[in-house]
């Protein structure tokens, strides 16, 4: 990208404020008490905030440090990575669902340096508890079950139903954990996954995901093309097929790569004036959102440095660069993130969703940042 000293400059200062406030991020929000009457309306999840949780945003939180430590070649945060492996699993981990499942993307990595025989075991019945005992829907997809609000062992079945989040919270952990064991079954069970998910939730006429599908309905509820829920798509997909180290058939990687050039593509056209995206991806009236832009740069910017985008994409994430280092704050807060973000029937749903700082903010900036900082 070409990225002139003082901007570097800028981008190394910011992404260690970004990462210092991660490892310190606390539970509680300013209005802790009124959010939490309106609830899940507003994406109001008590278990979301901070880092110390086990669930999807500590976990997508904990990649970011495991990445940033392979960017810059150190052990700076491995050690904080291990006592929180160790603390959670001392203190009892919560139900097993899709979307606790993405700490253990970070622990698979992570036990390769401690060689930990509890972490082993843990990540090893984990993934024969997702090809045996999570519930499928129809044609045997990853059912989206996700963790009860405010019941840490109780689950929320979402029957029939298929999100995007599903591709980056739990497939990418059992292709690691395949390619790790040579276990093929495990590895063929997640293209499958990665599959049925474009089949049922990619748009062929605009390019984008929609958030989810039902098999009930037979719908994509609302037909909302939700940022964050593409994103996952854009950053994800390409860790997946780099997961096969040129192993992956070559007819399934094209038709992947085909479909993420295509939301790419998309995408590139409905990037706002200020560089972000905004919340719902075709209305321009929603609110521009920082943690999904972070993770559409970091795929885009993945996507040029391994030559499968063109250099006309260049623009594009040397703008959204810009536009998320001004919405990082002086000691390190990641600003206008939205919380989690349950299925909508309407535009409405994702526009009233909460803004606050999140785990998963700070993390797909690191990782924006940190793409950045390898285009020379």
């Amino acid at each position: 990208m070409g990225i002139k000293n003082n901007d570097r400059k800028e981008i190394e200062e910011k992404l260690e404020l970004v990462i210092n406030k991660l490892m310190n991020l606390g539970s509680e929000t300013k209005d802790d008490a009124e959010l939490a009457k309106k609830g899940e309306a507003v994406g109001f999840f008590k278990r979301d905030f901070g880092i110390k949780e086990w669930d999807w945003p500590q976990g997508v939180g904990l990649l970011g440090l495991l990445k940033i430590m392979k960017y810059q070649n150190n052990d700076n945060y491995k050690e904080f990575l291990y006592n929180w492996f160790k603390e959670n699993i001392k203190n009892g981990l919560p139900s097993r669902n899709i979307n606790t499942t993405t700490p253990l993307l970070t622990l698979v990595e992570l036990n390769e340096c401690y060689k930990d025989p509890e972490f082993e075991e843990l990540c090893l019945s984990w993934a024969d508890w997702l090809m045996n005992c999570l519930p499928r829907t129809k044609e045997r997809g990853f059912q989206h079950v996700t963790s009860a609000n405010g019941d840490r062992q109780g689950v929320r079945l979402n029957e029939n139903e298929m999100w995007i989040d599903t591709i980056f919270m739990t497939v990418l952990f059992l292709n690691k954990m395949g390619q790790k064991y040579n276990r093929q079954d495990w590895i063929d069970e997640s293209i499958h996954q990665v599959l049925m998910h474009i089949k049922y939730l990619y748009d062929k006429k605009s390019g984008l995901f929609y958030h989810g599908w039902t098999f009930n309905e037979m719908n994509n509820f609302g037909g909302i093309f939700w940022c964050r829920g593409n994103s996952w798509f854009t950053l994800g997909i390409l860790d997946y097929i780099e997961c096969f180290k040129g192993t992956m058939n070559a007819g399934v990687k094209e038709f992947i790569l085909d479909t993420y050039k295509a939301q790419a593509n998309a995408l590139k056209k409905l990037q706002a004036k200020s560089g972000l995206w905004h919340t719902v991806l075709d209305d321009k009236s929603s609110y521009e959102e920082v943690s999904g832009s972070a993770a559409i740069t970091a795929g885009i910017l993945k996507g040029i440095r391994l030559g499968i985008l063109d250099d006309s994409y260049l623009c594009v994430a040397d703008k959204a660069i810009k536009a998320i280092l001004k919405n990082i704050d002086e000691d390190g807060t990641v600003l206008n993130v939205s919380g989690g973000t349950g299925m909508g029937y309407d535009a409405n749903h994702y526009k009233n969703i909460l803004i606050a700082p999140m785990a998963y903010g700070q993390s797909l900036t690191i990782l924006a940042l940190a793409e950045a900082l390898l285009h020379d």
